[in-house]
């Protein structure tokens, strides 16, 4: 098996990922942008949280069109966040606290201010014209064809100059690299290198499943189900632009350059369905990413049976291919799971997440149960929003607004006196770590409780998973098995005690609820138990 399914487990499948949006975190500076200081000086409270290892979004030099994922240097930080040495500071002290770093990688695309498109501007003849995507115009003139931005319009925008159009699968601002010129991946593999040798020990690569397009840039076709008011992007169906064959070769190239390094790892940002996501982990003789990023708990209704139809599919598909399963609730790109699930039924989503076999992911502040943050559009700085004024539904920015460490002004994020680049919630004098610390039945508490329990526990780490049959179709039930422990998890997704009779049969270890029930005592309304048998 390519992914260590038996043996040792490697810590990125032992462990849990913690994302942390650097501008969000923590200002030393007073600009009211998070900075790299910030993140080291908070470095304490991430390590009492259980978690395993610290994700950046990305923090290389940018004009911060797409708020770092328009990289115009690769191997510097942006002096918003800080220099090389404050990066280094940051690694040495996580290393102390005994915490993985992992890095933002972002291969599709760059900025249009790095210096490798500067040059390709320079004309059809310049030695990085091809390290890049360029099209004649269509034969009466025009766009080449009919490929989409993600963030609205066509995917092609003209140089003048030279009357061809570049290729951009997001901003213009944003031209997409031609992975097919062996010297641009070369390129792209120092990256990694440079970074590793700093002390980097993983990566989250970026729209990993764009990085090749069709050949023949034939038009894509219409998507019957599209909807005029629903995000543009989605009215093609993306067959010539996304999961082509050559990417697949690509990626065990940049698997190859990471297994150089020791115990280094990277996860792929990948949004496809299940016969297309595993894959991704390659297979034994030429294996790809370590993990291709499970989105599906954030795709599908809230509802018990859907969850557990996929989550029995996905773990006996991921035991078939040999990668090792992973789970996300949220992230910078996706509304806060508590405002999409609703305050009752947080608790269950955090045990969930922390229950099912393979890698949790969790995004700060979910800890404490942060929510999306209305932002007006006169507020907005989110281009995905700002170019689909027509989308509400577009713009991020409510999902990556200041952490809320106190009561303070501005929430212990930066100084009062400073203005934070986007809004705080309004609820943060409430809902903040300082508030919840001193509350053993807080958010906070809970989610520790549960990292202590998968420590305490290694059937909740390298058990194996079985759903188990209730006669409720809003009890959700599986069991985490070892030779010498069984733990159940019962997850009420209703408003209905539940009676579960043998199911219930144990001693509790853990409620939502913040008490020790009975062993036989009824699954109560919207409560998360697990029980050792």
């Amino acid at each position: 098996m390519t992914q260590h399914l038996s043996g040792e487990l490697k810590w990125w499948q032992s462990g849990i990922i913690y994302q942390i949006y650097p501008r969000s975190y923590q200002d030393t500076g007073g600009d009211g942008v998070g900075d790299l200081r910030g993140i080291t000086q908070r470095l304490p409270y991430v390590a009492s949280l259980g978690v395993t290892a610290v994700w950046l979004s990305p923090i290389f030099k940018s004009p911060m069109r797409d708020f770092g994922y328009d990289v115009a240097d690769y191997c510097d930080i942006d002096p918003l966040f800080g220099t090389l040495d404050d990066f280094a500071a940051l690694v040495a002290e996580a290393h102390r606290l005994g915490l993985k770093v992992m890095l933002d990688y972002v291969p599709n695309h760059t900025s249009d201010e790095h210096a490798w498109f500067q040059e390709a501007l320079r004309g059809k003849d310049s030695s990085k014209r091809d390290w890049y995507v360029w099209r004649d115009p269509a034969p009466g003139g025009g766009l080449p064809n009919n490929w989409k931005s993600f963030f609205g319009g066509p995917a092609w925008t003209l140089d003048p100059a030279s009357g061809q159009y570049y290729l951009h699968q997001f901003l213009p601002t944003q031209p997409d690299l031609n992975w097919r010129n062996p010297v641009v991946r070369q390129a792209m593999f120092d990256v990694l290198r440079f970074w590793m040798k700093r002390g980097v020990d993983g990566f989250r690569v970026d729209v990993i499943w764009l990085l090749a397009e069709d050949e023949r840039f034939l038009d894509e076709p219409a998507n019957p189900d599209w909807k005029p008011g629903e995000v543009e992007h989605n009215s093609v169906l993306h067959v010539y632009t996304q999961d082509q064959p050559e990417t697949h070769q690509y990626i065990r190239e940049m698997r190859q350059v990471l297994d150089e390094f020791d115990d280094r790892m990277m996860v792929g940002e990948i949004y496809l369905p299940l016969d297309q996501l595993l894959p991704y982990a390659g297979t034994p003789d030429a294996p790809m990413v370590h993990l291709p990023f499970n989105f599906h708990l954030i795709q599908l209704p809230w509802d018990a049976h859907a969850i557990r139809e996929f989550a029995d599919r996905y773990d006996a598909a991921s035991r078939a291919a040999g990668a090792w399963p992973n789970w996300v609730l949220g992230n910078h790109d996706q509304h806060r799971f508590k405002s999409r699930v609703g305050a009752a039924q947080y608790r269950v989503a955090q045990t969930l997440l922390l229950t099912l076999r393979g890698t949790p992911t969790v995004y700060y502040g979910d800890e404490i149960g942060m929510q999306d943050v209305p932002i007006p559009f006169e507020q907005m700085v989110d281009p995905a929003g700002l170019q689909q004024p027509d989308s509400p539904a577009a713009g991020r920015d409510p999902e990556r607004t200041p952490m809320q460490w106190d009561a303070s002004p501005n929430a212990g994020f930066t100084s009062a006196q400073a203005r934070p680049w986007l809004p705080l919630a309004g609820d943060a004098a409430e809902i903040n770590v300082a508030a919840q610390e001193a509350d053993p039945r807080s958010d906070l508490n809970y989610f520790r409780a549960l990292t202590r329990l998968r420590a305490d526990f290694p059937a909740l780490v390298r058990g194996e998973y079985r759903s188990l049959d209730t006669e409720f179709d809003d009890v959700l039930a599986f069991e985490r098995t070892t030779a010498t422990e069984q733990l159940v998890v019962l997850l009420n997704f209703g408003p209905l005690a539940r009676e579960l009779g043998s199911l219930v049969s144990g001693s509790t270890l853990l409620s939502s609820l913040g008490d020790q029930p009975e062993a036989a005592a009824p699954l109560r309304p919207n409560e998360a138990r697990i029980i050792k048998r």
